[in-house]
């Protein structure tokens, strides 16, 4: 399997004033915050290079969608697979090599379908399908 890794994620405190800092402090291309709080879904998103991008996602959001306390510097890496099926696999090829499984791959609110593990050194990872990011060949 060829890894996908599309996106970084940083946890925040404060949504607004992050995404100020990246865009105007750094110059970092943005269409600013989107989604709904309500939902959880809120972010700010970057693109940077080779289709990688950088989100910002409030602090207390991330750790409701991916049952998983994010403290101090919260990074989510997310790993991008070509199809559901590839990534409950992941999910499982993960926890048998010593990944702690947080959330079963679900349906996810923004449209994509994925779970999310912590390695063995504590960092937080995402599995992802996004049917968006499919080549259409």
């Amino acid at each position: 399997m060829q890894p996908i890794i599309s996106v970084i994620t940083l946890a925040v405190d404060d949504l607004v004033q992050a995404t100020k800092f990246y865009h105007q402090g750094l110059g970092l291309p943005t269409k600013g915050v989107v989604g709904e709080p309500e939902q959880d879904t809120q972010v700010a998103f970057f693109k940077l290079n080779n289709n990688l991008k950088l989100a910002l996602w409030p602090r207390e959001s991330l750790q409701r969608q991916t049952s998983c306390a994010v403290t101090g510097h919260g990074v989510l890496i997310s790993h991008n697979v070509v199809s559901r099926e590839a990534a409950e696999q992941l999910l499982r090829k993960a926890a048998a090599a010593g990944a702690v499984v947080n959330k079963a791959a679900h349906e996810q609110p923004w449209g994509c379908f994925g779970g999310y593990f912590t390695d063995p050194e504590g960092y937080l990872w995402e599995v992802t399908f996004n049917p968006d990011l499919v080549s259409k060949d």
